[in-house]
């Protein structure tokens, strides 16, 4: 029973009860137990494969959802825990289980043999940040939390410093944010870089050091890491590895060392912001001194008699460096479409600002996605985005880039989609990107994400039950129970890109809205259900209430349990929907 005080007078009393089974859960039960009131492990089995969808379901995968479900609801040894029978209470509280009726599966089941330019892969950007790129703190917390997270892809800006043992740090350049020392960094690294995918970790190291520095990371990272570390065979691969291939590898990614000496000689004394990159120039946007150093392409304006220079002729210790970058990456010579020029003799890396890779998409998308089909695309957030916020990582995504590095310390609706996409193929950290960005089409045509295409899947939504537990009475409205509504969408291309709205329940903590919405989807490879749930205030901004972001290719047909997350992407402990899926 709640009680809330209107008018510093009177109270107000609102029973919060536990709602039922949705009228839909009721036929089924009635139809499966054919009017009976247990439903058997062999009707069970019946309901997860006619009605929920599970045509590989057993007889044992029954009987143990039906123990899983009476050992966590009574004590172990009761006659409850024996009778190996559920009521339609106990249906219902397994399909409201996130435990154990997810929405999509949680074990690894893509070919992992492919080469590493075949999968989306979980990027961070300014990996050590803790807060904005101006002032904050940089610290290994912010990385630990990235990798526990299943993010494969860390980066790392490295600057020279008088007052460390190793002589350089780690932080944001030509800012206020206070640094951290390099071997606390890769120490955290080494000790958490497997614990939520043994899929290969990729650090992206951000030069700005010299030769002797250099050659003192270099001493660093293959000290830390050990029989860990990823040594390339070559300096020219003419395909990347694959994650299967790269299991429990820490691979790096950097420029080789004549690209710092050229850059460095070519900007003199002139002050960071003059370097801000080629990209920068092809999107048209003004300099930046927060902006990314790192606009590599490859050593492309290297002859090949440079590659093959011996190590005397080197900087001190630059050989050892130049060793130990397995992906390599450099400063673009020429235009846009230089930059993506595709060559068969070696794979490189190329980076792009967001506004970069705008203008590329805009005027040589089917280069970007060709480019993409053997190289790594990388693409991270706009200089001006002072307070961490991320853009919309579709864009990306729809033409093949495989590192689409976003600022893992914030939040909002385009960090939520990040997370969704990487909920897929078990949370590893690399999904494998759909056929038809790594294939010629009809007429040796490349897909092109703004043609307009025919209907493939329709996303039926049953919407369900709430929560309360999560939140204190009063957390919404201080005189009555919340007003909850649900916002539900697809994230896409631009035709499947859409969101709809619940109405508002009134005063209920466990609203249940029974409302159904149809998406039809172009391209469901490339389509994450968005849901966002709010409570309405009429004097103030709505409250937010929860969220989540999944893939739509994913979606397990039947009715499903979600679990819902904060503003940073944190689970709660309570608070899920129900909700159906139906794919027509």
């Amino acid at each position: 029973m709640g009680t809330y005080r209107i008018c510093m007078c009177f109270k107000r009393r609102y029973k919060v009860s536990e709602t039922g089974p949705p009228q839909e859960v009721k036929e089924a039960f009635m139809k499966y137990t054919e009017g009976a009131t247990q439903m058997t492990v062999e009707q069970l089995t019946r309901f997860l494969v006619e009605f929920q969808g599970e045509s590989g379901a057993s007889i044992s995968d029954a009987r143990k959802i039906v123990e899983q479900l009476l050992q966590k609801r009574y004590p172990v040894g009761t006659k409850y825990t024996k009778k190996n029978t559920l009521t339609l209470d106990d249906l219902h509280r397994y399909l409201f289980s996130p435990d154990l009726n997810p929405p999509i599966g949680d074990q690894v089941y893509q070919d992992m043999t492919a080469p590493l330019s075949h999968y989306f892969t979980y990027t961070g950007h300014n990996s050590y940040l803790t807060g904005n790129q101006i002032n904050s703190d940089c610290s290994v917390v912010p990385i630990i939390k990235a990798l526990k997270r299943g993010v494969r892809v860390v980066e790392l800006d490295m600057w020279p410093s008088d007052d460390t043992t190793h002589g350089v740090h780690v932080y944001h350049g030509w800012t206020l944010t206070t640094p951290v020392e390099i071997i606390k960094c890769l120490e955290s690294i080494r000790e958490h870089a497997f614990s939520a995918s043994p899929y290969p970790v990729i650090i992206t190291l951000e030069d700005h050091l010299t030769p002797d520095l250099q050659a003192k990371v270099a001493q660093l990272i293959t000290q830390t890491f050990e029989d860990m570390l990823f040594y390339p065979q070559s300096e020219r691969l003419k395909e990347f590895h694959s994650p299967e291939e790269l299991k429990h590898r820490i691979i790096i990614s950097t420029k080789p060392p004549k690209e710092y000496l050229k850059a460095k000689s070519e900007r003199g004394n002139k002050p960071h912001k003059e370097n801000d990159s080629d990209e920068d120039a092809w999107a048209k946007a003004p300099p930046d001194p927060t902006t990314d150093q790192d606009v590599d392409t490859s050593d492309s304006d290297s002859s090949p008699d440079e590659d093959n220079d011996d190590c005397e002729s080197r900087p001190p210790g630059a050989c050892t460096y130049k060793s130990l970058i397995a992906i390599h990456a450099g400063k673009p010579k020429g235009g846009l479409k230089e930059a993506l020029k595709v060559e068969l003799e070696k794979v490189r890396r190329l980076s792009l600002s967001e506004q970069a890779l705008e203008k590329a998409a805009s005027s040589h998308g089917t280069d970007v996605i060709r480019f993409t089909q053997r190289n790594i695309l990388r693409v991270y957030p706009k200089g001006t985005r002072l307070n961490s916020s991320n853009y919309n990582p579709l864009i990306g995504w729809m033409h093949g880039a495989q590192m689409v590095a976003f600022n893992m310390q914030g939040n909002g609706k385009y960090l939520w989609l990040m997370h969704g996409m990487f909920r897929s193929n078990g949370g590893c950290g690399y999904v494998k990107k759909p056929d038809f960005l790594m294939k010629l089409g009809p007429d040796n045509s490349l897909f092109d994400p703004k043609e307009k295409l025919q209907v493939k899947k329709t996303l039926k939504v049953y919407m369900g039950d709430g929560w309360h537990l999560d939140f204190t009475q009063t957390h919404f409205d201080l005189f009555s129970p919340p007003d909850f509504y649900t916002r539900v969408g697809i994230a896409g291309v631009p035709a499947d890109k859409v969101m709809k709205e619940t109405k508002t329940k009134q005063d209920d903590w466990s609203p249940v809205w029974d409302e159904e919405f149809i998406f039809p989807l172009t391209v469901p490879e490339l389509a994450l259900l968005r849901v966002e749930v709010n409570e309405h205030d009429i004097s103030r901004n709505d409250d937010f209430a929860g969220q989540t972001c999944l893939p739509v290719w994913e979606l397990r047909p039947g009715i499903r349990a979600i679990p819902l997350f904060d503003r940073k992407g944190e689970k709660y402990n309570s608070v899920r929907l129900l909700m159906r899926f139906e794919f027509i």
